[in-house]
């Protein structure tokens, strides 16, 4: 349940009392509601013992409000009980105001659900077919058969796939983006979505509203004139307030129902290139061809749901797929309006069901307690942990420092973190055994595992899993290992400034 949830029920209690005040009938109005309200307990015994706090401090809220409100509208009560209470309009307007930013405040800093709070045994390993039964069935989507996973390195490789996939479609494109900014990749995307849409393929775009609020409102009016259906992802309304600190941050391109791709790239020019300098970013994205395909498009269908309340259910957007490989993959989500620890769990379990190794890429890790935990004991079982993550060239200087401040009980276990040096790795790829690998939008943090939208492809393959190791030995070679003396030994000034960025771990 939701911290507004005990404000709810008060006030739907007094909402008849608003309704006499509103039909005129406001002396009693008046009288009901301190009658009602003042019967709360206070802060001290009586709150405990018949209700719990929040409920008691909702209804403290609600009477000075609610009292207020009916002072200035109960005619002469209202005047003499105004005077008698001193109270002015400043005094009205701050209360209201401070009310309406506590509860939305409130509400968007909430979880929404149920928090995993217990360690997830190790039972079985990532290649016992009961793990794949619990991947697929407790937690997932089916695990389907039959698919290719091509990877595609930096922009190079990444953006003329996309595009030239874009340009080949026949009846529809759906694509949902975090990151869609201005600048010469964001103008090569518009055109191809404008092209596409003016010769009639259907064309519709999910951006999210803070991570395109660089891109130029030009652009997206080129798009909507070319007959590109573009919607925002939270855009702020008053409806949906309360969900301003959850964003999409999902990553996908579904071509014609036949083409997938997810990782971690943005519409943006930071990631064009090869990685080549500071200004160009090191990331992986991900090409599916296969049955596995549909369950990128219903990952999509889900928030595209929530923004325009339209569903896209025809043949045209789930078309009949063959086999295109042998992979078995499936396309993971999480949203904190409906199992929002799915993700975090699916991350906890398979490092439970290491048995060997484990590689971790992550651009932003700053690991909670449990996800730490796990990592430990999987390090005293004999796995051998690597994690890659930003040195100095990071976007958000504050996730690097708290990411920094939770080290200390991994270099202890003989848990290897390195710092890439390049240039800004935006890679999110974990490599379990050797046979599983998940990747896509997800990092490793609070945000991702509880506040965000995320979407990432789970692929179970031997063979892939090697071609991944590759690519994550090549970063590898290109990281500054911290020992755990180095650690200890940071000035005292990075300590207080990690400690300090640590508390800001659940909103990181």
């Amino acid at each position: 349940m939701t911290s507004t949830a005990p404000a709810g029920a008060v006030f739907l209690s007094i909402l008849p009392l608003l309704a006499e005040a509103v039909s005129g009938q406001r002396r009693r109005a008046f009288i009901g509601v301190q009658r009602h309200l003042s019967s709360a307990p206070r802060r001290t015994g009586a709150a405990h013992q018949h209700e719990t706090l929040p409920i008691a401090r909702h209804r403290y809220v609600a009477r000075d409000t609610v009292s207020i409100f009916l002072i200035a509208a109960s005619g002469s009560v209202g005047r003499r009980a105004f005077v008698k209470n001193r109270f002015n309009l400043v005094h009205i307007a701050v209360a209201v105001l401070v009310t309406a930013a506590a509860m939305l405040l409130l509400g968007n800093l909430s979880a929404g659900e149920k928090k995993i709070d217990t360690r997830v045994e190790s039972l079985y390993g990532v290649t016992d077919p009961q793990y794949l039964r619990s991947m697929g069935v407790l937690l997932g989507p089916t695990i389907i058969e039959g698919n290719t996973v091509k990877h595609l390195e930096n922009g190079a490789e990444i953006f003329p796939a996309m595009l030239e996939a874009i340009r080949s479609a026949r009846e529809t494109i759906t694509f949902e983006t975090y990151i869609y900014w201005s600048g010469d990749i964001g103008k090569q995307f518009a055109e191809a979505l404008r092209e596409r849409a003016q010769v009639g393929v259907k064309v519709h775009v999910l951006l999210d509203w803070i991570g395109s609020a660089k891109m130029d409102e030009a652009l997206l009016e080129e798009m909507r004139k070319g007959g590109v259906e573009v919607e925002r992802y939270h855009k702020p309304h008053w409806l949906n307030l309360t969900r301003m600190n959850n964003r999409t941050h999902r990553k996908l391109l579904i071509v014609d129902g036949q083409v997938g791709f997810t990782g971690g790239v943005g519409i943006a020019d930071q990631w064009d290139g090869n990685a080549q300098d500071k200004e160009h970013w090191r990331d992986s994205h991900f090409m599916v061809r296969g049955p596995a395909v549909s369950e990128f498009q219903a990952v999509f269908l889900d928030n595209w749901i929530k923004a325009t309340g339209r569903v896209l259910h025809s043949g045209d957007y789930f078309p009949k797929i063959d086999n295109a490989g042998k992979m078995p993959a499936q396309m993971f989500s999480s949203s904190p309006t409906g199992g929002s620890e799915s993700m975090h769990l699916m991350y906890l379990l398979s490092i439970a069901s290491a048995r060997q190794s484990i590689l971790l890429s992550s651009s932003y890790f700053v690991p909670d307690d449990l996800a730490i935990n796990a990592l430990v004991e999987a390090a005293k079982r004999g796995v051998k942990i690597r994690i890659i993550t930003p040195g100095e060239d990071i976007d958000a200087s504050v996730v690097r420092h708290a990411s920094r401040a939770r080290w200390g009980e991994l270099l202890e276990a003989g848990i290897v973190i390195a710092e890439y040096q390049p240039t800004m790795f935006h890679c999110k790829i974990m490599i379990v055994d050797g046979f599983m690998v998940s990747t896509g939008s997800t990092n490793f943090d609070n945000r991702s595992f509880r506040l965000n939208d995320e979407a990432n492809l789970n692929v179970y393959d031997a063979g892939f899993a090697a071609e991944m190791t590759r690519e994550f030995e090549q970063d590898f070679a290109k990281t500054r290992a911290i020992t755990i003396e180095q650690w200890r030994n940071r000035p005292w000034k990075e300590k207080v400034i990690e400690h300090a960025s640590s508390l800001l771990g659940k909103q990181l």
